[in-house]
């Protein structure tokens, strides 16, 4: 009877607001218009009833919540959604979202696209059968990352920006820079890196080739969301400390370098409430502290307290309900909001509407360039595929190499991209099958004819689906004929996760016994021979490398590439292009040396409430590094087809003043041309705090260096890079003493050091106490 009321209620609401959301002002002569008046003079002509509809999304509803009080695990049946308010014309079908439109004020609608490896909106289009409407898959965050490249993620976002304002689009959801806290989180090949160094240069570098276009992003998901396990409703624990110097400073870092549109906060409970309702976070932090002047969203049903939304700052509720139209209006109308609070959040809307697309009534065309974005997409991939084993230089692949057989079911039905809000509808994906074979190899066709009958059979029923029909098994008759008639081995091993779930430890991070059983096999048949063994990962977030990496000669990292994956992964295997990709994110030996593996995804473990980040500051390489825990691949580790020496380390002074400036020069003295990435890690002092043994606070990558050519790398350091933050006095303190400055190709392949003198600690900054735990936190501390 309850699921009926509330329906009923529902709909009640949506006819009354369907019928008066177009209210017009009780004067009609020429009311203000948005672009020819002041803001403020719109602000002034709006209607309670205007204002409210403005800062509540119209676009699709999310799925049903549980009833009840929006506490974790209080569910007593579903509720049926209120339909949607229906005034707002859905102009890109497939789009995530549409903000209000106020005609009679001259305000319209923004369309608000998911996208964090591609615009993401429907091919289809109903009433129009003669067009498809298809986007470029983007090589995913993580790759992004290991090119350790702004300038290439630059033009990645450029040609990506120009794909959403041509489809109509004005506010890109994306990109996600969340901390990669651990190795199963389901949305990290989203994500960038464990460092926020690294993740907030790639995002900024993204968001501002996509915002050259006129068009928006929303950075997101603000702030601590490290999992996809009961994300709407789990509480994430931790220190500020924590928070201020790794999952803040990502967003920090992010936004001073690009000044994102919107910013978009998470599901997620931060210290006992949800981001959504914190105004010391959105409010304090981010407009006070970091003078952001965007506006705020909800994530796509985010949030239960649509007033406390409100008055922390978070200005525009997505994706829209009449209840919540109706919540916002009786709080106004009894005085537990106020229309101040609205004003504001409107008018932080309205600075934005004012640079859209949709206001400056852009034609768009439906026509960008794919084909040339396919080959920026194909460029990008090469550049952050990682080369992390080459025994013997197998790779490149040798001229008197033609026919290779080409095991895995990826290396047929390669994975471009993850699932959930990072899938793209695009035109096409290029197999690694089809990328060697585009590339003048020859793949074994009776492999390939075996795997196609496999794929056909599982699809059917007339193989067992196990696991995404797991692995094809290889006969032995299949195997011995292909040893025989193949010069080399690749194996491909496929990883797919996304939006909604987290991996699995058993069978997503690790490789099956199965998995592991068939690789040692073909690998000895193809050993026995005298012929090597390639394993290319396509994977999306870091696995478990142990029990049969050793038997391959060469490992390339080739991750989620994109829609040109096999013409990108056979541009390296072949040597066309030289891998320079990097770690942006540390590889493990065994799991359970991940720091926040004991807590993960939080407790209870089937449905966790809430999840304790006991590491506090030691995540990744910060964590490894201080605690001596050998990784399987260090944060930072690639290899190269040649070789690079780094020498010449200087610093502008031996004496800090403000900033010290470090110079090293990089030279390539190999026979292949090259790029390589210099990595500056700097040692601080401890005596006030406790701190990691290094943290990295500088990157570059040189040019393509031709053998025997040399560049020189330019570092500017300065005091707020150097700073720790003080819980107790809420202040950025660069400590008296002495630092080590080491240039280095990975955390743990240093170079070159050098060291300077801080005379005096400096007071950087001075903050709020905000978004504090309300419990004691026995957070890991190091011993130096």
């Amino acid at each position: 009877m309850n699921i009926l009321k509330n329906y009923a209620a529902g709909l009640s609401l949506a006819v009354l607001f369907a019928n008066t959301v177009t209210v017009k002002a009780q004067s009609t002569q020429n009311p203000p218009q948005l672009g020819k008046n002041s803001i403020k003079e719109v602000i002034a002509a709006m209607t309670l009833q205007e204002k409210v509809t403005l800062l509540v999304g119209s676009g699709k509803a999310p799925k049903p919540k549980p009833a009840g009080n929006g506490k974790p695990g209080v569910s007593n049946g579903w509720v049926p959604e209120p339909p949607m308010i229906g005034h707002t014309e859905t102009k890109v079908p497939g789009a995530a979202g549409n903000t209000t439109a106020i005609p009679r004020l001259g305000i319209p609608s923004m369309v608000l696209s998911d996208g964090p490896a591609g615009v993401r909106i429907s091919p289809t289009r109903k009433g129009d059968s003669t067009h498809t409407y298809y986007a470029t898959a983007w090589p995913v965050g993580t790759l992004l990352a290991s090119t350790w490249d702004p300038q290439v993620v630059n033009t990645v976002g450029k040609a990506f920006g120009n794909e959403v304002k041509e489809y109509g689009v004005d506010i890109l959801l994306a990109p996600g820079v969340n901390i990669h806290r651990n190795p199963l989180n389901g949305r990290n090949f989203e994500y960038y890196s464990e460092d926020p160094l690294v993740a907030g240069t790639i995002a900024g570098a993204l968001i501002n080739g996509i915002q050259s276009n006129g068009v928006g992003t929303s950075i997101k998901h603000f702030v601590a969301n490290n999992q996809e396990s009961n994300r709407n409703y789990n509480n994430s624990i931790v220190s500020e400390r924590a928070l201020r110097e790794l999952y803040l400073k990502v967003f920090r870092i992010g936004i001073s370098a690009s000044n994102p549109w919107t910013v978009m906060s998470s599901y997620n409970r931060v210290n006992g409430v949800y981001t959504a309702q914190r105004k010391d976070l959105l409010t304090t932090v981010l407009r006070d502290e970091w003078k952001y002047k965007g506006f705020v969203m909800t994530d796509w049903g985010g949030g239960y307290d649509w007033i406390a939304e409100m008055n922390a700052g978070n200005d525009l509720i997505m994706p829209g309900r009449p209840d919540q139209i109706e919540t916002l209006i009786n709080a106004v109308q009894h005085d537990s909001l106020s229309v101040k609070v609205l004003d504001r959040n409107v008018e932080h809307m309205l600075n934005i509407i004012l640079k859209s697309p949709s206001f400056q009534k852009y034609a768009y065309s439906n026509k960008p360039d794919l084909k040339a974005h396919a080959e920026i997409a194909r460029k990008a991939a090469t550049e952050g595929m990682i080369l992390l084993k080459d025994q013997g230089h197998v790779l490149p692949i040798s001229h008197s190499v033609k026919t290779i057989a080409a095991f895995g079911n990826a290396t047929y039905n390669t994975i471009p991209g993850g699932t959930g809000s990072g899938e793209v509808n695009k035109a096409y994906v290029i197999s690694i099958y089809q990328g060697l074979t585009n590339a003048g190899y020859q793949p074994d066709e009776s492999l390939k004819n075996a795997y196609t009958q496999y794929f056909q059979n599982a699809k059917t029923g007339q193989q067992p689906r196990r696991r995404s029909f797991g692995e094809m098994p290889t006969s032995d008759s299949l195997l011995n004929a292909t040893v025989q008639h193949n010069d080399v081995a690749l194996i491909t091993i496929g990883r797919n996760a996304g939006e909604g779930n987290d991996r699995n430890l058993e069978n997503n991070y690790k490789l099956t016994a199965e998995e592991k059983q068939q690789f040692k096999t073909i690998a000895d048949a193809f050993h026995a021979k005298g012929k090597k063994v390639i394993a290319v990962l396509n994977i999306g977030g870091v696995i478990d490398m142990n029990e049969w990496q050793d038997n391959a000669d060469a490992i390339l990292l080739a991750w989620q590439p994109g829609q040109e994956a096999g013409n990108a992964i056979a541009d390296v295997l072949s040597g066309k292009v030289n891998p320079s990709g990097k770690l942006a994110t540390t590889f493990p030996v065994n799991y359970e040396d991940v720091p926040s593996a004991k807590n993960f995804p939080g407790t209870p473990a089937n449905h966790p409430e809430q999840v304790v980040y006991q590491e506090g500051i030691y995540v990744g390489y910060r964590y490894y590094d201080s605690f001596n825990v050998k990784p399987m691949y260090e944060f930072g580790y690639g290899l190269s087809y040649t070789d690079f020496a780094l020498s010449n380390l200087k610093l502008s002074s031996a004496t800090f003043n403000g900033t010290v400036t470090a110079t090293v020069n990089v030279k390539n003295t190999g026979k292949i041309a090259g790029k390589e990435v210099v990595q500056i890690y700097v040692t601080a002092p401890a005596k006030t705090i406790d701190k990691p043994t290094q943290e990295l606070k500088a990157f570059g990558k040189t040019r393509l260096l031709q053998p025997g050519e040399s560049q020189q790398l330019t570092f500017i350091i300065k005091a707020a890079d150097l700073a720790s933050f003080h819980t107790d006095n809420s202040e950025w303190i660069t400590d008296a003493g002495k630092y080590e400055v080491k240039a280095g190709i990975s955390s743990r392949d240093i170079k070159q050091t050098a060291t300077f003198n801080v005379p005096k600690s400096i007071m950087v900054e001075k903050d709020h106490k905000a978004v504090q735990p309300e419990v004691a936190i026995d957070e890991l501390k190091a011993k130096r």
